[in-house]
């Protein structure tokens, strides 16, 4: 992997900056903190029917097709854009980011004493070319007493959270076990956003129409 290049992020989370940086590549931002009221670039309500990992990859590559057009709109240098999606599993059933705090006690106390899983998927577009790449991990909570739930949601932490809950953040305190990827939990896999990033520089080297 070429380091020495530059990516656009199509995200806005400060968590896939973050490990973005941990593996040292360099990226400029695409999106920005998003204006209130303003209808979201790719919806991530999920279909009717729709399998959880077919749900995660299909918002990863809208995500990467829309921040792509968003880079020619703005008539940016051209260069790979890379989105992401994060989903939290549990009986087969999506848990999105709770609408309220309600809504995040009902998904925490589903997760209490379960083991769940997180789906994450990483897209990567550079002109005709785009790939995507899901890491699966699975998570175990221990049983989560109703008090400490309040008190968890009372940091804020669990708005506007997949899941309702932060892996790096207080809610390593209720993980008793974990297996794949750490990082695919907090919103990157790593691994797959490397690889992916290889398999494009192959793709460059070889010359082949994009």
């Amino acid at each position: 992997m070429s380091l020495d290049r530059s990516l656009y992020l199509a995200s806005r989370s400060p968590r896939r900056r973050e490990l973005l940086a941990q593996i040292g590549v360099r990226f400029h931002l695409l999106l920005f903190r998003s204006r209130p009221g303003s209808e979201p670039e790719v919806s991530e309500e999920v279909l009717p029917g729709e399998a959880p990992r077919a749900y995660v990859e299909r918002v990863a590559r809208a995500k990467a097709e829309a921040g792509w057009r968003r880079m020619q709109q703005r008539n940016l240098p051209r260069a790979p854009v890379l989105a992401a999606d994060t989903a939290v599993v549990i009986d087969g059933r999506i848990l999105g980011k709770p609408a309220d705090r309600g809504a995040a006690a009902a998904m925490l106390a589903a997760l209490s004493g379960r083991r769940h899983e997180v789906l994450s998927c990483v897209a990567l577009k550079y002109g005709d070319w785009l790939e995507a790449t899901i890491s699966a991990t699975e998570v175990q909570f221990r049983a989560l007493q109703a008090d400490e739930i309040q008190q968890y949601l009372a940091t804020g932490e669990a708005d506007d959270k997949a899941g309702a809950y932060a892996i790096q953040g207080r809610a390593a305190q209720f993980v008793s076990e974990i297996r794949g990827s750490y990082s695919g939990v907090v919103g990157l896999p790593l691994y797959e956003t490397a690889q992916l990033l290889e398999k494009l520089e192959t793709h460059r080297e070889r010359r082949m129409p994009l």
